[in-house]
């Protein structure tokens, strides 16, 4: 039980970046992406299309370090992937949101035309890499190490949580410290407000859009190096996602981050009660529950 509980956190981790990106979007522009699954996909591929493609070209050496099981590519493919990730995320709202904001669209054109931009994000993959399971080192052995209570964990799963932990340590410290941080909560309480006292909203929805994109990107390439790339992987996550936004109340960024760590739990958990399959209708079932008691969310007032 210990073991699947520590499962469930490096999951919930995972979840947590991506619910992290979508309640951010949400909380300044009221808008539920439901293309930021796939953005996760991109960042995943992106990264493998570095390493075993642009990386070999320029003959970057694919050195590992210790026992965990990537190396010096996606090392360096990392920041790479999840900055084109935000460019991708950046110009999808320029090409497509944008307009349909000023055009003053209803929230379910705006919904529908994120449903079909997530769709042409998957074609892009599908096309390009085909619909099979891919590795970033394929064949490579990946030993597990034994920790107290019998729990056995793979070094890139610590790693993953330590990742995660530096990415939201970044995130808080960016949107409490700096000034586009603070123009972005402003935005968030009150976008008619932060427009009449000067603030640029326009530049606030690019870097939050650049920033959702960026983790939800990190999500991607980190569930990769645990598990593997596949076209379909953000499109699974997606529904967790969304749960985990709601469950911890939605637009509150400290709120979807245990919102996914307790959706993520409580998937691996079911796990030693029920089969694989059960793991999603479970943490719904949570989420439903936790809902009757707190129906704004976990964060959300009274």
């Amino acid at each position: 039980m210990v073991e699947l509980i520590f499962y469930g956190i490096v999951l919930g981790s995972i979840i947590s970046l991506g619910a992290i990106g979508l309640t951010l979007v949400y909380g300044i522009i009221r808008f539920a992406n439901f293309a930021h699954g796939d953005f996760m996909t991109v960042g995943a591929y992106i990264t493998l299309f570095l390493i075993s493609i642009v990386m070999p070209w320029l003959g970057i050496p694919d050195t590992t370090f210790g026992p965990l099981s990537f190396g010096l590519r996606t090392l360096l493919a990392f920041p790479l992937a999840i900055g084109a990730v935000g460019g991708v995320a950046i110009l999808l709202d320029r090409i497509l949101y944008q307009k349909l904001r000023r055009s003053d669209s209803n929230l379910v054109i705006m919904a529908m035309a994120s449903l079909g931009a997530a769709f042409i994000l998957r074609m892009i993959v599908l096309i390009l890499w085909g619909a099979d399971s891919l590795f970033y080192r394929p064949g490579l052995l990946r030993p597990a190490v034994e920790l107290p209570l019998n729990v056995k964990v793979r070094p890139d799963q610590i790693l993953i949580m330590a990742v995660v932990c530096i990415l939201i340590v970044s995130l808080h410290l960016f949107l409490k410290n700096s000034k586009i941080g603070k123009a972005m909560r402003a935005t968030a309480d009150n976008m008619e407000l932060a427009l009449v006292s000067g603030i640029n909203t326009e530049r606030v929805i690019l870097w939050t859009w650049g920033i959702a994109g960026a983790l939800a990107g990190a999500a991607g390439i980190l569930y990769a190096i645990d598990v593997q790339v596949h076209p379909y992987m953000g499109w699974n996550f997606l529904i967790p996602i969304f749960a985990a936004t709601i469950l911890g109340s939605i637009g509150n960024v400290y709120g979807a981050l245990i919102g996914g760590l307790v959706i993520g739990v409580v998937q691996q958990v079911s796990t030693a009660f029920l089969l694989p399959t059960y793991k999603l209708p479970v943490a719904f079932l949570m989420m439903i529950l936790i809902l009757f008691i707190r129906p704004k969310g976990i964060f959300g007032s009274k």
